[in-house]
């Protein structure tokens, strides 16, 4: 194929690195981003250029922020007593949009997986036990809410056995059926685990 715009190839090649896009679409956003005004593209150009040099990491709970606290460690309003452990700092997002949870987080940056690697040193497992250790954190109850696959179990599970020796109520959020969906497409594995997460009517 004779390539008539090596600076149009690059950014395809750029674009195609994204997660959930193929050549394809990465060709797409290159024309459309070529076909936008200047200042568009440059506008583009700095909100990213912004967010890598603004965007950090809030020392307390390890998510994504632009001050240290972030505005959730920050916020006097939030409980205290309760710790909810998640993967990573795109979960926090998930569970604010519900409005259900006041307490605070703890983002560990990802699970152990043996095959990839990544043992408890790699992640943020001795940040959590010191936070539950802390007398003015006041810790009372960790919630996992990590996600149901093999390594999210097997973290979980770690997680667990080592906050045994503290006095802490350690929960994990309930799994099971979706909303809207019929029986006979739910898979064996998140059947049994709803079957048993079920409470009381």
């Amino acid at each position: 194929m004779q390539i008539t715009s090596e600076a149009l190839e690059r950014v395809i090649e750029e674009l195609a690195r994204l997660p959930g896009t193929g050549r394809k679409s990465a060709q797409r956003i290159a024309i459309h981003l070529l076909k936008q005004s200047d200042e568009n593209v440059v506008r583009l150009a700095d909100a990213l250029i912004e967010l890598k040099k603004a965007v950090s990491r809030c020392s307390v709970c390890g998510t994504i922020t632009d001050s240290d606290p972030c505005s959730i460690c920050s916020n006097y309003k939030r409980s205290n007593g309760v710790i909810c452990v998640v993967e990573e700092f795109q979960d926090v997002y998930i569970i604010e949009k519900t409005n259900q949870f006041r307490g605070r987080y703890h983002v560990l940056g990802g699970t152990i997986s043996p095959l990839e690697n990544i043992g408890p040193d790699d992640i943020r497992i001795r940040e959590l036990l010191e936070r539950v250790g802390e007398k003015d954190e006041n810790v009372q109850e960790v919630i996992l809410a990590l996600n149901p696959d093999a390594e999210g179990e097997a973290t979980a599970y770690y997680i667990n056995k080592l906050l045994l020796s503290y006095e802490v109520k350690v929960t994990r959020i309930a799994y099971g059926i979706p909303m809207g969906t019929e029986l006979e497409y739910i898979d064996e594995a998140t059947l049994s685990r709803a079957f048993a997460s079920r409470t009381t009517f």
